[in-house]
C-alpha cells in the first residue's frame, strides 16, 4: 500500500454462536492480505443482553464511519420468543440493512470442483453452475406493516415502482459486469404475478426497464417453477433478481448446490456507504465452541469486501484461490465431508491454517 494512502476501517460484528469463530479466522486471513484498522462491535442477541437492543445505536454509528462492514452470524434458542414486543437478534440484521441503505444483496453460487461430489445433486447436474441471486433488501413482506391480534395476524407486502427500478437496475449491471465484453446479459426476474399484485408490479416494472437496456437477455419466472428449475437445471442460469422473501429462500436453495450452506457468501450494498459481507449460514449453537465450525463462506465474504467494498480484487482473487486450494487437497470441515476418497476431516483452526498456506 502506498504510504499516501489511508488505511482501511473495517467494523467486525461477530454476533451470535460460532459468529465469533468465523470472524477472528477471518480477522487473521486478512491480516496476511493487507494492513487494516478494525472495531468490534455488538449485534444480535448478544448485543439484546448488553444493552436490551439487537442493534446499538452506538453500532450503527460506527458502521455508517467505516469503508466496510464484516459480520458473523445472529441469532439462537436463547433469544427465540413469541412475544411480538420483545427484541429479536435478526432485527438487528434488518435494521442494519435498513440503517445503512443497503437494498441489494449478491449471493453468487459456483460450485468448487473439489467440492461437487459434496453436493446432494449429481456431479453432472452442477457441474458449470455459475449463478449470482440479487435479492431486493429493504422492501416487500419483512419490512411491511405488521399487526398481531390473539386469532389474527397481519403482515403486508409493499413494493413501490422505484424499489423494483433500483434494483433491476443493479442486476443488470452485475449481469454486464459477468458478460465482460464477450457474452450476453443474461437476467431471469421470479417473480409471482400469477396471485400476487405486487409482484405484478414488479413484473411490469422489470419489463420496461428491460425494453429500455437493449443488450439484456430477459426473462421471468413465477417463484415455484425457479425452486424447482434451481435443483433439474441449474446451469441455464446466469443472474436472478428477486424480491426480499424470495431471494432469501432462493438463494439459501441455491446455496446448497455447493454442497453447504458453509460456503455461500454475499455482499449487502447500497448507494453509498459501507456495504456490509457476510455468510449465508446461521450462527450454528449446537456447535459453537467446539472448534467445528466451516470458516470458509466467512473467507469467502471476505473476499467480496475486498473487491465490491474496498477496490481490492487482487486480494480478493488470492483468498479465493487459497480456499480452492486448501479444498483441493482434501480438507473438510464437517459440514462438507463425504467420508469417501482421500478427504481429512479438519476443524476451523486447520481449515484456516490451510489457506493461510496456500496464501
Amino acid at each position: 500500500m502506498d504510504a499516501s494512502q489511508q488505511i482501511p476501517s473495517i467494523v467486525l460484528l461477530p454476533g451470535d454462536g460460532i459468529g465469533p469463530e468465523i470472524v477472528a479466522a477471518a480477522r487473521t486471513l486478512l491480516d496476511a492480505v493487507g494492513a487494516y484498522e478494525y472495531a468490534e462491535h455488538p449485534i444480535g442477541g448478544v448485543a439484546i443482553d448488553e444493552t436490551g437492543s439487537a442493534l446499538p445505536e452506538s453500532t450503527l454509528a460506527a458502521c455508517r464511519k467505516a469503508d466496510a462492514v464484516l459480520l458473523g452470524a445472529v441469532g439462537g434458542p436463547k433469544w427465540d420468543t413469541t412475544d411480538p414486543d420483545a427484541p429479536r437478534p435478526e432485527q438487528g440484521l434488518l435494521g442494519l440493512r435498513k440503517g445503512l441503505g443497503l437494498y441489494a444483496n449478491l449471493r453468487p453460487v459456483k460450485p468448487i470442483d473439489a467440492l461437487l461430489d459434496s453436493s446432494p445433486l449429481r456431479r453432472e447436474r452442477i457441474a458449470g453452475t455459475d449463478l449470482l441471486v440479487v435479492r431486493e433488501l429493504t422492501g416487500g413482506i419483512y419490512f411491511g406493516r405488521k399487526e398481531r391480534e390473539p386469532d389474527s395476524a397481519v403482515d403486508e407486502c409493499v413494493y413501490t415502482r422505484a424499489e423494483v427500478e433500483r434494483i433491476a437496475l443493479a442486476a443488470f449491471d452485475a449481469a454486464r459486469r459477468r458478460a465482460g465484453d464477450t457474452g450476453k446479459p443474461r437476467v431471469t426476474s421470479v417473480d409471482k404475478a400469477n396471485v400476487l399484485e405486487t409482484s405484478r408490479l414488479w413484473r411490469e416494472v422489470v419489463t420496461g426497464l428491460a425494453t429500455e437496456h437493449g443488450d439484456i437477455e430477459l426473462d421471468h419466472l413465477l417463484v415455484d417453477n425457479c425452486a424447482m428449475q434451481l435443483v433439474s437445471d441449474p446451469t441455464r442460469f446466469d443472474v436472478i433478481v428477486t424480491e426480499n422473501m424470495f431471494g432469501d429462500i432462493l438463494s439459501d436453495e441455491a446455496a446448497m448446490l455447493t454442497g453447504s450452506l458453509g460456503m455461500l457468501p454475499s455482499a449487502s450494498l447500497g448507494e453509498d456507504g459501507p456495504g456490509v459481507f457476510e455468510p449465508v449460514h446461521g450462527s450454528a449453537p449446537d456447535i459453537a465452541g467446539t472448534g467445528a465450525a466451516n470458516p470458509l463462506a466467512t473467507f469467502l465474504s471476505a473476499a467480496m469486501m475486498l473487491r465490491h467494498g474496498l477496490g481490492d480484487p487482487d486480494g480478493a482473487e488470492r483468498i479465493e484461490t487459497a480456499v480452492e486450494r486448501a479444498l483441493g487437497s482434501g480438507l473438510r470441515t464437517a459440514d462438507l465431508h463425504t467420508g469417501t476418497g482421500d478427504e481429512r476431516p479438519v476443524g476451523t483452526e486447520e481449515m484456516t491454517d490451510a489457506v493461510l498456506g496456500a496464501l
